[in-house]
C-alpha cells in the first residue's frame, strides 16, 4: 500500500507533462521523449524523429482516457460489439487523434514555438495500409463512430507486416513494391506480450467416448503458432472514450525440434517455427477476386481464433460461465472473412466447454452477424472441402453438421424442393466439393445486412433468395457512411472553418446540421468564400501533380475525378474511351469552345488481374500523349495518380469538381468514395447503382448528373441477347475512339498492346455494358460541362451537394447497427484520477 501511494504520487507529479492539452506541457512532452524516449538530442535527431516525438506526446494524452474507457467497461458490465474485420484501412493517425482530443491549435502553436511545421510532420507518418480499399476504410471509419457514440467497441484485425502494396508507375506499367510501413516502427500502438494466444492448425481428431458414454472430439497432432496482440487506441472525437483496435501479429512457439538440434543442424530446428510467423507477414491485395489460397485461410483462422479466444478471456473476467454469452457480447463479421469464427465458437463450447449441440448453436446463432459487402459471383468466398480438412479438420467436421441439421430444416420447411436443398446448401458439390462461406455466414448469423438500398435489395430478391425466403426477418439493409471527422474536418480543413464560421461546429458530431448550409447556397459572400477554398485546394493538389507526375494543369480546369480500385465494372475504361474522344475533337477542331479539363485517375490493380493492369497502361499512354500534345494545351490533361491510399484521397477529395461513380448498375454494392466526393462538394456522375440512388435521392436529381442503364434493364438486355457490336459500328465516335487501341496511338506504336481490352469489349461480350452505355455517358458529360460554365450555378451544387450529406455519416449506421443488429447502448467514460484496478 505504501508502495502505491508513491508510486500514484509520482504519477500525479509528471500528470502535466503528460495530460495537460495546451502548448506548453505538449511542447514540454515533445522535448522529453526527444531526450528520455528516443535517446537523442537536436543535433542527433531526424525529422521521423520529431515526428515519432509529437506522436508519443499525443499518444500520452490517449492513455488516461484509454485505461479509464476499459476500466469503465468492466465495472458496469457493459454489452460489448467485437468488429471481426480482415481489413482496416487506418491511414495515417496523428490529425486525427489531434481533432479528437481537440489539440489542433495547440500542437501548431507548440511545434512552430520549436520551429516546425505540423504540416510537415504529419505528412512524414506512413499510412496503415491494413486493407485494399473501401472493405478496410468503412471499418477504420466505423471505429471512429463507435468511439464518437460511446460504445463499449472493439476492432480486431491482423498486424500485416507488409500492408497494400506501393504501386510506382514505370514505363506506364503498375509496379508492385513492398510497403514496410513498419520499417521505423509505429508509434501508436503497444505490444501486449501478456496476451498470448496459441492457434492450432492441420493434425487429426481423435474421437473417443468417455465412461459415461459421451462422445469427445480432440484436435491433436497439430502445428501451433502464438497470437501476439498489438493495441492502438481509437479515440472519441470530443469525449474521453478511447477504444481498441487490436491488431493480431504472428509469433513462433518456444518450442523447436530437438532431433534436429540435437543432430547439430541448429537452422532446420527452428526453420519451421520461424515459417509459421510469415502469416501475418503480408496482406492478400485481391479484394474482388477470391483466390482460394492456403496461406489466406491461414489468416483468416489466426486472426479469429486468437480474437475469439481473448473475447471469451475478457467475458469470463466477470461471469463464471458462458451461458448467456450472446447477452453481453456482439460479434459483426465485417464479410466472409472471418465467418470460420462460427464454427470455432462452436468447437470452443462443443469440445472445450462440453455443451451440447443445441445449447451451443443457440449462442453462437445470437451472437453473430454479418454484413455482406458484394454480389459479384467471382469474390464470394468458396474454400475446396480438401483443404479445408487439410487445415481444419476438427472445423469441417462441425460445418458437415451444421450443414446436415439445417438441411434437415430447410427440407421440413419446403418437402420435396430437392432443387433448393442444393442451392442452400453449405457445400457445394461438384468434381470439386467447396465450402460456401455466405452460406456459413448467414445460417449462423441472427442478422445479416446489405450495406445500401439496392444491394440490399439485390440480396433478398437474387442472390439470397432462398434463404430469404426462409428467414426473412434476418436481412435488412444499413447503408455505409463515412466519418465527417476525417473526410471533411481533417482533409478539408478550410471549408471546416468555411462552414463553422457559418453554422457553428455542431455538425462535426451530427451531420445533420449541414442542412443548416441550404439557406446560404445562393449568399454570393457564401459561395465567394466556398469557390475560394476549392480553388485553394486545386492549387495544392495541381502543385503535387506536378511534383509527382511532371505535369502542369491548369487549377480553373474542370478536375474530373475516378480515384478508387481498378476494376472492369467500376468502368475507368469508359471514362478513358471520353478522354479519348475529348482528345480526337480538340485535335479536330483546334479552335472550338471547349471547357478546360483535367482528367485524375487514381487506384491499384490487384498484381493478377491483367486486364485492370492494362487499363492503369492505357491510363498513362493517354496521359503521355495528350499532356505533351501543344495544341491541346491545357485545355485537356490526362494523369495518374500512383499508389493511391487515405492520405492521397485526403488530397484529392477536397480539390475535386467532379466525383466519377459509373459503376455498371448492380454491381457495387454501395460505395464510400462517392459520399467523401460529394461531402466536400464535388459533384456526382453516376450510374444508378450502390449508394449513388440514395445521394440522388438526398440531393435531388437537380444537383447530379445520372446516366445509363439500370438493373433490370440490364437484365433483360443481356436475357434478350446483348450485342456490343451494334452500339459500336453505330456510333462512329466512339468506334473510332474503341480502334485507336488498335491504332499504337497511345501505346508508343505497339499495335496489340491492348488488345485484350479491346477483345474484353467486342470479342467477349462486354461483361460491364462499356459500350451500351458510352452514348449516354457522353450526353451526360456534355451537360456536365454546359453546368461547369456558370460558377455560380456550379458553386450552389457543389454548396447543396455537401449540406444534404447528413445521411451518409458513418455515425448513423453505427447507430443503426447499435440499435437493429448489435443491442448495445452508449457508456460515457469519465476520467477518474484513482484507479482500483487494471484492465486492458
Amino acid at each position: 500500500m505504501k508502495n502505491q501511494t508513491k508510486l500514484q504520487e509520482g504519477v500525479q507529479a509528471t500528470r502535466r507533462i503528460f495530460e495537460g492539452l495546451d502548448a506548453n506541457a505538449l511542447r514540454e512532452a515533445f522535448l522529453h521523449h526527444l531526450e528520455f524516449s528516443l535517446g537523442k538530442d537536436e543535433h542527433s535527431a531526424s525529422r521521423h524523429d520529431y515526428f515519432v516525438c509529437l506522436a508519443l506526446a499525443v499518444r500520452d494524452r490517449l492513455t488516461e482516457r484509454w485505461i479509464s474507457t476499459q476500466q469503465t467497461y468492466y465495472n458496469q458490465n457493459a454489452k460489448r460489439v467485437y468488429y471481426l474485420s480482415l481489413e482496416f484501412l487506418m491511414g495515417r493517425t496523428l490529425s486525427n487523434s489531434l481533432i479528437s482530443l481537440d489539440m489542433l491549435d495547440a500542437a501548431r502553436e507548440a511545434m512552430e514555438g520549436l520551429g516546425f511545421d505540423l504540416n510537415e510532420l504529419e505528412e512524414i507518418e506512413s499510412d496503415a495500409g491494413l486493407g485494399n480499399g473501401g472493405l478496410g476504410r468503412l471499418a477504420a471509419c466505423f471505429l471512429d463512430s463507435m468511439s464518437t457514440l460511446e460504445l463499449p467497441a472493439y476492432g480486431y484485425g491482423i498486424r500485416y507486416e507488409f500492408g497494400i502494396f506501393f504501386q510506382r508507375i514505370r514505363d506506364g506499367f503498375q509496379e508492385e513494391t513492398p510497403d514496410n510501413w513498419l520499417r521505423y516502427g509505429n508509434p501508436w500502438e503497444i505490444g501486449r506480450p501478456e496476451n498470448l494466444y496459441p492457434v492450432k492448425f492441420y493434425g487429426r481428431v481423435h474421437q473417443y467416448n468417455d465412461p459415461e458414454g459421451r462422445l469427445h472430439n480432440d484436435w491433436v497432432d497439430t502445428q501451433d503458432v502464438m497470437a501476439m496482440a498489438y493495441d492502438v487506441p481509437v479515440p472519441g472525437y470530443r469525449n474521453n472514450t478511447v477504444n481498441t483496435l487490436r491488431l493480431w501479429s504472428a509469433k513462433s512457439t518456444r518450442e523447436f525440434d530437438l532431433d534436429w538440434f540435437n543432430h547439430g543442424d541448429y537452422a532446420k530446428a527452428v526453420e519451421d517455427k520461424s515459417r509459421t510467423e510469415t502469416i501475418t507477414r503480408v496482406l492478400y491485395p485481391n479484394d474482388n477476386f477470391f483466390e482460394g489460397k492456403e496461406l489466406r485461410l491461414k489468416q483468416q483462422f489466426f486472426f479469429v481464433c486468437a480474437s475469439l479466444q481473448d473475447i471469451v478471456r475478457r467475458h469470463l473476467k466477470i461471469h463464471e460461465r458462458m451461458d448467456g454469452f450472446h447477452e453481453k457480447n456482439a460479434i459483426q463479421l465485417n464479410d466472409t472473412h472471418p465467418a470460420i469464427a462460427i464454427p470455432e465458437l462452436m468447437r470452443v463450447l462443443l469440445d472445450e466447454r462440453g455443451w451440447g449441440w443445441e445449447d451451443a448453436w443457440e449462442i453462437v446463432t445470437q451472437t453473430f452477424a454479418y454484413t455482406n459487402h458484394t454480389v459479384l459471383p467471382e469474390a464470394l468466398e468458396e474454400w475446396s472441402v480438401s483443404l479445408m480438412e487439410y487445415v481444419l479438420p476438427r472445423h469441417m467436421q462441425i460445418m458437415y453438421e451444421i450443414n446436415r441439421r439445417f438441411l434437415e430444416e430447410v427440407e421440413h420447411r419446403f418437402p420435396g424442393d430437392t432443387g433448393r436443398l442444393g442451392r442452400m446448401s453449405l457445400i457445394a458439390e461438384g468434381r470439386e466439393k467447396k465450402v460456401r462461406m455466405p452460406h456459413l455466414a448467414i445460417v449462423g448469423s441472427h442478422r445479416i445486412n446489405g450495406v445500401a438500398e439496392l444491394h440490399s435489395k439485390i440480396l433478398r430478391e437474387s442472390v439470397f433468395r432462398d434463404f430469404c425466403e426462409m428467414w426473412p426477418d434476418k436481412f435488412m439493409n444499413v447503408t455505409n457512411g463515412v466519418t465527417q471527422r476525417r473526410w471533411l474536418k481533417q482533409s478539408n480543413r478550410g471549408l471546416g472553418d468555411v462552414i463553422d464560421e457559418k453554422i457553428g461546429q455542431n455538425w462535426v458530431r451530427d451531420l445533420d446540421e449541414l442542412q443548416g448550409l441550404v439557406p446560404h447556397a445562393e449568399d454570393e459572400t457564401f459561395q465567394k468564400s466556398w469557390a475560394r477554398v476549392k480553388h485553394e485546394n486545386k492549387v495544392h493538389l495541381a502543385k503535387y501533380i506536378l511534383d509527382h507526375n511532371g505535369v502542369e494543369v491548369n487549377p480553373d480546369s474542370m478536375f474530373d475525378c475516378q480515384v478508387k480500385r481498378i476494376h472492369e465494372y467500376k468502368r475507368q475504361l469508359m471514362n478513358l474511351l471520353h478522354a479519348i474522344v475529348l482528345y480526337r475533337r480538340i485535335k479536330a477542331d483546334p479552335s472550338g469552345d471547349y471547357v478546360p479539363r483535367t482528367v485524375i485517375l487514381g487506384g491499384k490493380a490487384a498484381p493478377g488481374y491483367y486486364t485492370a493492369k492494362m487499363i492503369i497502361r492505357l491510363a498513362t499512354g493517354i496521359g503521355e500523349v495528350v499532356n505533351n500534345d501543344r495544341q491541346v494545351g491545357d485545355r485537356l490533361k490526362v494523369v495518374f495518380l500512383a499508389n493511391y491510399g487515405v492520405s492521397l484521397a485526403e488530397k484529392i477529395m477536397p480539390a475535386a469538381d467532379l466525383s466519377e461513380q459509373i459503376s455498371t448498375a448492380g454491381m457495387e454494392a454501395s460505395g464510400t468514395g462517392n459520399m467523401k466526393f460529394a461531402l466536400n462538394g464535388a459533384i456526382t456522375i453516376g450510374t444508378l447503382d450502390g449508394a449513388n440512388i440514395e445521394i440522388l435521392e438526398e440531393v435531388g436529381e437537380e444537383n447530379i448528373f445520372i446516366f445509363g442503364l439500370t438493373v433490370d434493364e440490364i437484365r433483360e438486355m443481356k436475357m434478350a441477347g446483348y450485342s456490343p457490336w451494334r452500339y459500336y459500328t453505330e456510333n462512329p465516335e466512339l468506334k473510332q475512339a474503341v480502334d485507336t487501341l488498335s491504332s499504337g496511338m497511345f501505346s508508343g506504336g505497339d499495335k496489340e498492346l491492348f488488345r485484350p481490352i479491346l477483345n474484353s469489349l467486342l470479342q467477349y461480350g462486354d461483361q460491364y455494358m462499356v459500350l451500351a452505355d458510352y452514348a449516354n455517358y457522353v450526353a451526360c458529360q456534355e451537360q456536365v460541362a454546359q453546368q461547369y460554365r456558370d460558377p455560380v450555378a456550379w458553386t450552389r451544387m457543389s454548396i447543396l451537394n455537401c449540406a444534404k450529406m447528413g445521411k451518409f455519416s458513418s455515425d448513423r449506421s453505427i447507430r443503426t447497427y447499435a440499435q437493429d443488429i448489435w443491442r448495445v447502448k452508449p457508456v460515457p467514460i469519465e476520467i477518474r484520477r484513482q484507479r482500483d484496478r487494471d484492465d486492458d
